[in-house]
């Protein structure tokens, strides 16, 4: 699928939304054009061509039937948007969201039961078109309707699908939180760097190259990460060293391990 016919409302337009709606317009998919509703705009989008700008959801047509509303609000001003958008749920218009911890089930309550919904979770590399959505489509979605939530979010990333919504709550603790571990790594890197003797901005400069690097490597490669770390470590020699460290026991695998765990703990507490 190219294009959508029919018009995406976009409800919430900050970091996320917008790299979404980036990605849209480069993409050529809104060939119907996109409501972004949104009352604190970044005012580049009321330029930009192919791009209604509107307050609320009042401001909407009375005729408006859109193909998708998009739900880019944080999840704990969903309660007060939800409701407006109630008089689009049907077999025609499909809900997406992004936002974290709100289920299949919330969509349900507050649309109605008929309501067709993909539940999603993506991350902050989004921004760069980098990113990786997960989804799980609602019963009574559907299969044009996940073809055209795939082709939405596919315009930020890569986009994987499951069946279990209760692998979504993994899922946001490995690829949701992922960038943060990532972003913590460069940070300790750096501050071994310095604790080695590295002035502080060459530690930082190696920190984020090396990682940066790396990640664009994995991402090339066909080898498995395990193959690739091979690769950069000689035997007996200094990264062989500091691998005895960070895979012993008490090593960084447990840490990431019982990190993992509480935030996919978290996330299920946060779904209710």
């Amino acid at each position: 699928m190219t294009s959508i016919d029919r018009p995406i409302v976009l409800v919430g337009c900050g970091k996320m939304g917008g790299a979404m709606l980036d990605g849209w317009l480069a993409g050529g998919i809104a060939a119907a054009g996109v409501i972004a509703v949104d009352p604190q705009i970044d005012e580049r989008w009321r330029a930009r061509a192919g791009v209604s700008v509107i307050d609320g959801a009042d401001d909407l047509p009375h005729d408006l039937t859109p193909a998708v509303v998009v739900l880019a609000v944080k999840p704990q001003t969903m309660d007060a948007a939800i409701g407006a958008y109630r008089r689009f749920a049907g077999p025609e218009t499909l809900f997406l969201s992004i936002a974290a911890g709100k289920p299949i089930a919330y969509f349900h309550q507050h649309l109605g039961a008929n309501a067709a919904v993909v539940r999603a979770m993506p991350n902050t590399p989004a921004a760069v078109g980098r990113g990786i959505t997960v989804c799980c489509a609602g019963a009574g979605t559907s299969a044009a309707q996940k073809t055209m939530a795939g082709a939405l979010l596919a315009a930020v990333g890569a986009v994987e699908w499951v069946d279990d919504e209760g692998l979504i709550d993994a899922v946001t603790a490995v690829s949701g939180g992922g960038p943060a571990y990532v972003f913590l790594l460069i940070e300790v890197l750096a501050e071994a760097g310095v604790a080695a003797g590295l002035p502080e901005d060459l530690a930082m400069r190696l920190a984020r190259e090396t990682v940066s690097g790396a990640g664009e490597l994995a991402r090339q490669s066909d080898d498995p990460a395990s193959v690739l770390r091979q690769n950069v470590t000689s035997p007996g020699g200094t990264t062989a060293e500091a691998l005895k460290v960070l895979m012993a026991d008490d090593g960084i695998t447990p840490l990431f391990v019982d990190a993992v765990a509480a935030a996919t703990r978290r996330s299920r507490e946060l779904a209710g």
